[in-house]
């Protein structure tokens, strides 16, 4: 199975990933996690991501927060699929990494989360890698109708509450 590397910027960002690597961990996903940032450590930024797939990487999930520019550094160095997490910060309140996240110009595409969106991350990651990999794919399968299962039993608890 490939890896996940997941990469912040910056390691106040820890709290938002652990969302991700807590799934990740949940699905069975080997991954690896890094503090790399676009504008303070640029060179190693560009190694990292210009030599994943050969480090057996299927999927880069970036983490940023501000200027956010770290998912669109590393799809600008790979052809591996780059999912960006922009990371709420204090100032606008994440509205500033999601717009740095999502526009990517032509020909570099990054898929993009919600602010603070590491969970869904983990799993756009794992949809990708399911492609491919048929154990994945069922653990997947598993997940969603479970999820479903909590809602429609949510659903009959509530309708009953104002049955009449």
């Amino acid at each position: 199975m490939k890896k996940v590397a997941v990469v912040m910027g910056s390691d106040s960002d820890l709290p938002v990933v652990s969302k991700a690597t807590d799934i990740l961990k949940q699905f069975g996903v080997p991954f690896e996690v890094r503090v790399l940032s676009a504008h303070r450590t640029p060179v190693e930024a560009a190694e990292f991501a210009r030599s994943a797939r050969e480090c057996g990487f299927g999927v880069i999930i970036c983490a940023a927060g501000m200027a956010a520019h770290l998912a669109g550094a590393f799809a600008a160095n790979t052809s591996l699929p780059v999912i960006g997490i922009p990371v709420k910060s204090k100032y606008l309140d994440g509205v500033d990494a999601l717009l740095a996240t999502v526009q990517m110009p032509t020909g570099m595409p990054v898929a993009t989360v919600a602010i603070d969106g590491a969970a869904n991350a983990a799993l756009l990651s794992i949809q990708m890698m399911a492609i491919y990999d048929e154990e994945l794919r069922e653990k997947y399968d598993a997940y969603r109708a479970e999820a479903t299962a909590k809602v429609l039993e949510k659903d009959k608890a509530v309708s009953a509450q104002f049955a009449e």
